[in-house]
């Protein structure tokens, strides 16, 4: 059988992120059916099967793929699912979301993202993602309560208006901490209660909006 680069180069990805601890069949089998090359600018596709986080422009960057993961394995996101996504970026992750969920939101506050991420998902008629242009922040009260929230932009602190979109039983994970350094922190709500518990180590962009940090260009 003759396989393509790109798909020999997601071949070799996957087997990197079971080395760092992703077990979830259905996960890896999501990646494998995304082309994460579809998503990422022309001028750094060479790098879209690296694991490491990717530039997209507008200073923002396509996560890395076995962070990712480990954010949807942690969620234990599954087939009856309505997700809650903040920060579209590339729409790679929106689109392996697609492939584990029932229904994806997702929140974007560059339009040009935003619209770029829509015309690749369009393209692939998945048709289960509704996108916002918006501050991703205060969420999308709309549709909520969601199973499940990914906030992939680090706040300073939990942002509330996302706490109070979950459903019961939903799960969040959000990095918070300074704008150099966070820890993931995974939030649970289950009988009108919430836990919050940290994960692990990470850095991510800043998530910027009303509950989160201020843009220092905008000062």
């Amino acid at each position: 059988m003759n396989l393509d680069r790109y798909t020999v180069q997601r071949r070799a990805l996957l087997a990197r992120m079971q080395e760092r601890g992703i077990r979830s069949e259905e996960i890896l089998r999501a990646f494998d059916q995304i082309p994460r090359h579809a998503f990422v600018p022309q001028a750094v596709g060479h790098r879209a099967y690296e694991d490491a986080p990717v530039p997209i422009g507008f200073g923002q960057t396509a996560s890395q793929p076995s962070l990712q993961a480990t954010y949807m394995q942690l969620l234990e996101i599954g087939p009856r699912d309505k997700v809650l996504e903040i920060g579209t970026g590339s729409g790679h992750q929106t689109a392996v979301l697609a492939r584990l969920a029932d229904r994806v939101y997702s929140v974007e506050r560059i339009p040009e993202l935003a619209q770029r991420a829509r015309e690749v998902l369009d393209s692939m008629r998945i048709s289960n993602v509704a996108t916002l242009v918006g501050d991703g922040t205060i969420g999308w009260n709309r549709y909520a309560p969601y199973d499940a929230i990914l906030v992939a932009a680090s706040a300073p602190d939990i942002p509330q208006p996302l706490v109070a979109q979950l459903a019961d039983g939903g799960r969040m994970l959000v990095p918070v901490g300074t704008r150099e350094a966070q820890r993931l922190v995974l939030v649970r709500k289950q009988g009108g209660e919430v836990t919050s518990e940290e994960v692990l180590d990470c850095t991510f962009v800043p998530l910027l909006g009303r509950f989160g940090w201020a843009d220092e260009r905008a000062v």
